[in-house]
């Protein structure tokens, strides 16, 4: 980075660095649990053929509420959710940035349960909110009974829960929701915010938090189209909740802040969400081989309900870390001693890494 030394850069802001993973040109990226698997070809002419026609229209701002587009997410996601009740944005890390911004600020504390998603942090401090990672248990698993107890010990106003877990894929249980809204609500009245990220590649018929949304407006569930629908390039993220909590985001959303493009595009995904979703179950599939071959290495992998696995038993991260990029596969060091996270790619990248793996291990 440049120097910013000669800039009245905010006192709490300096010496910070913004996040960011390596990003490499390699021939096999397994680093950032993007889905590696291409979208289908019927689905791209689709989505072409809607951008096509909202070029046509470039010259005049796109719809600000994006009622279309709501509508669609409400229809996905179904739960007799409408469209007064999602809110969407340019992924998920600007609707958590939107929620911090309406919910947070000097004066108010946000929480999680470390190690999670690092940006919770980063966006807390770009709107002056205190954050706290209060500690997991073991294996990095939760309970009600702890979650309850960290609530009320630390009292904060904004409550982060990754469900499944980043980067550990811990899945979290809907017990663990509604004891952090209890307990958040007798401390302080606060929010609860359930990032679901990763949720499709739970088990089947794993239910999400949204079945808990009834009578809670101060639950929110954010979710992407990143990971499961392939389209982290597309930038789209949105959020389930009480209409009222659509309400205060409009207070601190940038005026027409998804393109028309980028709603084009979306809706074309939604409307083959089932073709864009066939590849999650070959995904579950190479996420739990990860589980079963890293273990008959000796390796010690978590539980995970997410499309990575996080496994620990290194001597030394950093260099298994190198040696797998010399041999062109990139995986992630998040920071933990002793441990990589490697995202289930197709077979044939799966393959790949376990052999690499396995060479470097034997080396």
């Amino acid at each position: 980075m440049s120097n910013l030394d000669k800039l009245p850069l905010r006192d709490d802001l300096k010496g910070r660095r913004p996040y960011g993973a390596p990003q490499l040109e390699v021939p096999i990226a397994l680093n950032v649990n993007e889905n590696t698997h291409r979208i289908p070809r019927a689905v791209i002419e689709d989505i072409f053929s809607r951008i096509a026609h909202a070029t046509l229209q470039l010259n005049r701002y796109p719809d600000r509420e994006f009622i279309k587009l709501r509508e669609a997410f409400a229809t996905y996601l179904g739960h007799g959710l409408t469209a007064e009740q999602i809110w969407a944005a340019n992924g998920s890390n600007e609707i958590l940035q939107q929620i911090v911004q309406a919910f947070g600020g000097r004066g108010r504390l946000a929480l999680g349960f470390g190690p999670t998603y690092s940006m919770y942090s980063i966006i807390a401090s770009g709107f002056e909110t205190a954050y706290l990672d209060a500690p997991r248990l073991d294996r990095y698993e939760l309970t009600p009974e702890h979650i309850r107890q960290q609530i009320l010990e630390h009292k904060p106003n904004i409550v982060l829960l990754c469900s499944p877990n980043n980067p550990t894929g811990t899945p979290l249980s809907l017990d663990s929701v509604e004891a952090a809204y209890e307990a958040v609500s007798e401390a302080t009245g606060g929010i609860v915010v359930v990032d679901e990220a990763y949720a499709e590649f739970a088990p089947a018929n794993t239910p999400s938090a949204i079945t808990l949304l009834p009578g809670r407006e101060r639950l929110m569930v954010s979710r992407t189209m990143s990971k499961a629908f392939a389209f982290a390039g597309a930038r789209v993220g949105y959020l389930a909740a009480d209409a009222s909590v659509v309400d205060a985001l409009r207070l601190v959303r940038l005026p027409y802040h998804l393109s028309a493009l980028t709603q084009a595009a979306a809706e074309g995904a939604l409307a083959h969400a089932a073709s864009m979703l066939a590849t999650v179950d070959d995904i579950r599939v190479q996420r739990d081989r990860l589980v079963a071959e890293l273990a008959s290495m000796g390796l010690d992998p978590y539980r995970s309900e997410a499309n990575f696995v996080l496994f620990a038993g290194l001597q030394d991260s950093a260099a298994t870390w190198q040696s797998l990029l010399d041999r062109g596969i990139l995986v992630r060091n998040v920071g933990i001693p002793g441990t990589l996270r490697v995202t289930a790619g197709t077979e044939s990248e799966t393959s790949q890494f376990l052999s690499s793996l396995r060479e470097v291990l034997a080396g």
